[in-house]
């Protein structure tokens, strides 16, 4: 069973395994209908394609931020039209360092499904290491998910408001240090960071070559981040609750599983005006 990441040459020896599914996850915040038609033009063969705003995030609510989490249940249904059941090791990829693939690797776990693993260094991985290529579009048979919500693995906004200033616990931010010095803000219309969170941007999480970095490398980059506090006190945010899961896939390969995801994030934050802003 593959937990956290897989590399392209062990997906390519399970391609024919019906127990193998593999999930393109490949999108574009500012085109989002990008990523449907880079998977028709090619993408690794049998994979499904998710969309993040479609299916992996729920409908947008006051104050929920960008990116929702989907109702479990509707989850579940779709999870299980792609053919996945407990049975099934998943295998979820994109373009982009596995910032949007480590948003289905979170949900599924979230959901009780631990055989579930990015592919290392995404689409360009796979197309360095001559895997195969299909347009067509598959046709799963489907199966029946089950879902098993662990509550336990997120935190509400208004629980993190209640942790502010608790040495006890610690925010990490997975978002550019531009934007959590608030210097730059695309997406949301407030700059700046939640006072008292530590900035570790998830790009630092690659090697030049879009591929993580050592277990070792990132353990230790995680403990200085985190100082005394165990990862499982740990409450990981980004702009919407997206990048942040490439953070706390990072903690799980480097033997520090147990953060929580903030989904609402900094989205949901600057929501309220009255709530404080750092910057710097």
């Amino acid at each position: 069973m593959w937990t956290t990441l897989v590399g392209a040459e062990i997906l390519r020896a399970h391609l024919d395994d019906p127990d193998w599914v593999v999930v393109d996850c490949r999108h574009r915040l500012e085109a989002p209908g990008w990523g449907r038609r880079a998977w028709a033009a090619g993408h690794v063969p049998g994979a499904v394609h998710a969309h993040l705003d479609e299916d992996l995030s729920g409908p947008r609510a006051p104050g929920a931020g960008r990116h929702p989490l989907p109702d479990p249940a509707a989850l579940a249904r779709r999870l299980g039209a792609w053919g996945i059941d407990e049975r099934c090791q998943v295998v979820a990829y994109d373009d982009a360092g596995g910032t949007v693939a480590a948003r289905l690797w979170w949900l599924l776990r979230w959901l009780g499904h631990r055989a579930v693993a990015v592919l290392d260094g995404g689409w360009q991985a796979w197309l360095e290491a001559g895997g195969p290529v299909e347009t067509a579009a598959p046709a799963p048979v489907s199966r029946e998910f089950a879902p098993a919500p662990r509550p336990q693995m997120t935190l509400d906004t208004e629980a993190v408001v209640d942790l502010l200033g608790d040495p006890g616990w610690r925010l990490v931010d997975a978002r550019s240090p531009e934007r959590f010095r608030g210097e730059r803000e695309p997406h949301d219309p407030v700059a700046g960071h939640v006072p008292g969170a530590v900035n570790r941007p998830c790009a630092h999480n690659l090697d030049p070559f879009g591929r993580f970095l050592p277990p070792e490398a990132l353990r230790a980059a995680f403990r200085e981040a985190l100082g005394p506090v165990p990862p499982e006190r740990s409450v990981h945010y980004c702009g919407s609750g997206v990048t942040a899961c490439h953070n706390l896939l990072a903690m799980a390969h480097a033997g520090l599983d147990g953060g929580r995801l903030w989904p609402g994030s900094w989205s949901a934050w600057v929501a309220d005006p009255t709530r404080p802003v750092a910057r710097g």
